[in-house]
């Protein structure tokens, strides 16, 4: 009975107290598809900026136009629904075309990294059963490496949505990440299935197919997601599943973000759930302007924010830890901006403090998953709370669980964030087995188990403190990385850090830091320095055993440091 008593206080939902005034506990959510919210946007707003590429300005007139010729030439080339279309492209207008044009095609989407190495790209191609690709033409060449056969190959350049001034910023774009790749020469058109990108928008008039769904269970993409072990795994994101979420943010926003009104900043990867759920659908569907980058250049997004006035910015904490370091973003009029949402990973205090310090605006976190259609868990606006990635929205329920069983855990004590609401994706593509382990039945009702480990406070705050696969046991001890991590993030000639434990037959686990420093301390702060200020602020057996000077740690997509990196790495 204490278990279910348990439970029945996180059912409770104390957070509702917290709510903006006129958010509702829970919101009505109508059947609708992606492409429905799509083509409602783009006759309600048609004369409004969509999209901002570098100067380029497209209105949602222009899109819609060009989506339903991209559509009908997918139809004309084969697709059909429940088709597999694979997308390798960075954020741009070509990358937003192909994700509406498919789905009105009927097809389901899996969206690649532009970062992925040919091994992934083959990966992802062949588990999701993609038989159609729209390509970065600079990023084919790992595509014909995994000699996966598909039925049609769309190739397109940066440059063909750039402003007539700024052609020649296509190819330094590409250049400037992906040094050792060329475009495929131009008689790779001669070969069967290939296709222009460009061509195709002009030979096809704009009648895209008339397809109907079942929202509830037609899927809208395939997002690959990694797992606590082996390969990266296809969650089944619905129609619904994005429709519920997009609306869930929007009311729990309230009044702070307003249709048709918003301009936001959308540098975050498309081929993420973050940006691809809340950015790209989540502005478009709802007719605001997004200011599109295809690479992380701080300059430029300094420069947007004031140049289109925008009034909403999404990022992750190494964004904003690079804002915080760099020399222009104190001279920003960040008042302007009304909403600043960081996601993705845990926002260290000292980020989110000096954030403060030098802007005078606060950053409300936000907590989502892949698995959640990126949206679950958000500070309450005016209201964050220090350390807490915030409370549930709307419709959705969270809770604290033992990490090795169903049972709920009483409030304020730590262990597994379980989560249900309309946004939880269907399972994984293809894999049982994993569905069954993430996915789990209490009382007749459908939870994930997140893998993260949480608390939960009076008020029905979260906090996060780690991965379950990231904690460390030493002799027995639990051991949050993030909690050392925290610390050595106030050491004030240590940038960056982050913690892994490595096997020990003694002892279990013994902790490692691996740390970048500021640039004037390399050289000159010593490992013996690092552990004697950890020694004044951690328990002994917590102190880093071992630590690596690094001049930068591994990143994945978004900026995100990829802690599973360093662990393939053999540390």
């Amino acid at each position: 009975m204490k278990a279910n008593s348990n439970k029945a206080k996180y059912e409770a939902r104390p957070w509702l107290e917290f709510y903006q005034e006129n958010v509702p506990s829970d919101v009505d959510i109508p059947e609708q598809s992606v492409v429905e919210a799509f083509d409602q946007a783009t006759d309600r707003w048609k004369d409004r900026t969509a999209l901002v590429f570098y100067g380029r300005k497209i209105s949602y007139r222009d899109l819609r136009d060009h989506v339903d010729r991209f559509a009908a030439a997918l139809h004309d080339l084969g697709v059909k629904k429940g088709d597999k279309v694979a997308l390798l492209l960075l954020n741009s207008p070509q990358f937003i075309i192909a994700y509406f044009a498919a789905l009105k095609a009927g097809a389901t989407l899996t969206a690649i990294s532009p970062l992925y190495v040919m091994p992934e790209i083959k990966h992802q191609i062949e588990d999701s059963e993609a038989r159609f690709i729209v390509c970065q033409d600079i990023l084919y060449q790992n595509v014909e490496k995994t000699k996966t056969r598909l039925d049609a190959v769309i190739l397109t350049r940066a440059d063909e949505y750039l402003p007539t001034i700024k052609k020649f910023l296509g190819g330094s774009l590409m250049r400037a990440v992906y040094q050792k790749m060329t475009p495929p020469p131009p008689e790779v058109f001669q070969r069967e299935g290939f296709y222009r990108f460009q061509d195709l928008i002009k030979e096809y008039p704009p009648n895209p197919p008339a397809v109907e769904f079942k929202v509830q269970e037609d899927l809208v993409t395939l997002t690959y997601t990694g797992g606590t072990t082996g390969l990266p795994k296809g969650a089944m994101i619905t129609h619904q599943n994005l429709n519920a979420a997009r609306r869930l943010l929007n009311t729990f926003w309230g009044d702070v973000i307003r249709e048709g009104e918003e301009t936001i900043i959308a540098d975050l990867p498309f081929c993420h759930i973050y940006g691809q759920s809340v950015v790209m659908l989540g502005g478009l569907c709802d007719g605001h302007t997004l200011v599109i980058f295809a690479t992380l250049d701080l300059d430029e997004i300094l420069d947007s924010i004031g140049s289109y006035k925008a009034t909403v910015f999404y990022g992750v904490p190494t964004l904003y830890a690079y804002l915080r370091d760099y020399h222009r973003t104190a001279k920003v009029n960040w008042s302007r901006v009304k909403l600043l949402v960081s996601g993705a990973d845990a926002l260290p205090r000292d980020t989110a403090a000096a954030w403060e310090r030098l802007t005078g605006t606060v950053i409300h976190e936000g907590w989502g998953m892949t698995e959640t259609s990126s949206v679950g868990i958000a500070s309450p606006y005016g209201r964050p709370k220090p350390n807490s990635f915030g409370i549930p929205l709307p419709n959705t329920v969270a809770a604290i669980a033992d990490p090795d069983s169903n049972k709920f855990r009483p409030i304020g004590e730590i262990g597994e964030l379980l989560i249900k609401g309309p946004q939880l994706a269907m399972g994984y593509w293809n894999n049982t087995e994993e569905s069954c382990t993430a996915f789990v039945q209490i009382e007749g009702e459908t939870w994930l188990r997140t893998c993260d480990l949480a608390k939960m406070d009076e008020e029905g705050y979260f906090y996060f403190y780690d991965r379950k696969r990231h904690m460390i046991k030493y002799k027995g001890l639990a051991i949050f990385a993030r909690e050392i991590e925290e610390v050595l993030s106030t050491h004030p000639q240590v940038k960056e850090a982050i913690v892994v434990g490595v096997p020990d037959p003694d002892v279990g686990e013994r902790v490692k830091a691996v740390i970048v420093l500021e640039t004037d301390a390399r050289g000159k702060a010593s490992q013996e320095e690092i552990t004697a200020y950890c020694s004044e602020r951690l328990a002994h057996y917590k102190v880093p055993k071992m630590i690596e000077f690094r001049g930068e740690l591994p990143k994945r997509d978004g900026d995100i440091v990829a802690r599973r990196g360093l662990n393939e790495e053999g540390l």
